[in-house]
């Protein structure tokens, strides 16, 4: 069985569309300050952001020392799925948290298999910061399914997050098959994942999947995006990567990653950056051969027949993801 296959409403970027990485320079960046990631914000030190110094052009992106501040969920604790949707918000995406969990998000038990969500970020920015803390601090109170790191949330620190992530998965969830990373836009068609990941064909270790992205040359000129210097990465092209929106591991890899970071040098190009572990792995990501069907400019609404056969669909608004779930579960949406 192939695969899962992808349809986005995105053109497909270099790399996941929220990487802004060289854009604030308007001059050639020094190499000992592009990588620079953990950025520290006077108004996010209260909430426990950890003091951090530079230690130099390497080992910046993923500095190891953050602290999980929310973290009183049941999954993987009480109970082991065998799949876990880690879904990477940030702190102001409530409305995206509300509509998954009213949608792909209800269901927990698929085709016999436990499923959890479990929503994962880092501090709140800004001026409303501490009340924006506080508003997070109830929600999860209700409903005990959010993770949060006290890492500055930002797009710039992306590689912490997913990296924090591959941390709770190593410490809490040995026991579970699978894990999926998703971001908040985009619907999942839960039955067709699962139904896949049961499948006697697909591996239950060393096992990546998504919409890879395969020989994608390294930037060398400093005034354009993604930069990338010779002195960071030295080959021409970098290694396979599954494209962030969404991709799913089997948990071994996660641990494995998690390892090998203390020997890859970590950037904050994040995609990237899995894709230089799996390749210190020997793991190789597994794309479809009907990657054709993660298009360009995906035309909304999208058709029964296409809908019944994806697993994973980038949307425009929470209107189109409630669309979508309502309209997956109808009999007729089928080819």
């Amino acid at each position: 069985m192939y695969p899962f296959t992808f349809l986005s409403v995105w053109p497909i970027p270099y790399f996941s569309t929220n990487f802004i990485v060289m854009s604030r320079y308007s001059t050639p960046p020094s190499t000992d300050k592009v990588w620079i990631s953990a950025h520290r914000n006077p108004e996010t030190l209260e909430l426990g952001q950890p003091q951090w110094d530079d230690p130099g052009p390497y080992h910046v992106a993923y500095p190891r020392n953050y602290k999980f501040i929310m973290d009183d969920t049941p999954v993987c604790k009480s109970r082991d799925p065998f799949l876990l949707l880690m879904v990477v918000v940030a702190p102001a995406d409530v409305a995206a948290r509300d509509v998954i969990r009213k949608t792909w998000a209800k269901e927990k038990v698929v085709l016999g298999q436990m499923v959890d969500i479990l929503f994962l970020m880092g501090l709140p920015t800004g001026a409303h910061a501490e009340q924006q803390q506080q508003k997070l601090q109830a929600e999860n109170q209700q409903n005990h399914d959010m993770i949060q790191s006290n890492f500055e949330d930002s797009t710039y620190n992306l590689t912490i997050k997913t990296m924090v992530m591959m941390e709770w998965l190593a410490a809490n969830c040995q026991k579970t098959t699978f894990v999926m990373k998703v971001d908040c836009d985009i619907f999942l068609n839960v039955q067709n994942l699962v139904k896949h990941l049961l499948d006697p064909s697909t591996a239950k270790q060393n096992y990546v999947t998504g919409l890879v992205i395969e020989n994608r040359p390294v930037l060398r000129n400093p005034y354009i995006r993604f930069y990338m210097p010779r002195e960071i990465v030295a080959e021409p092209v970098y290694p396979p990567y599954p494209l962030g929106t969404a991709y799913v591991m089997s948990l071994d890899v996660a641990v494995n990653i998690l390892t090998v970071s203390r020997e890859v040098k970590p950037i904050n190009i994040v995609d990237v950056y899995l894709g230089m572990c799996l390749k210190h792995l020997n793991v190789s990501p597994i794309n479809s051969p009907e990657a054709y069907t993660f298009v360009k400019d995906t035309i909304h609404p999208l058709s029964n027949c296409s809908l019944s056969k994806t697993v994973a669909v980038a949307t425009v608004d929470t209107t189109m993801m409630m669309n979508y779930w309502k309209k997956s579960k109808d009999p007729e949406t089928k080819c």
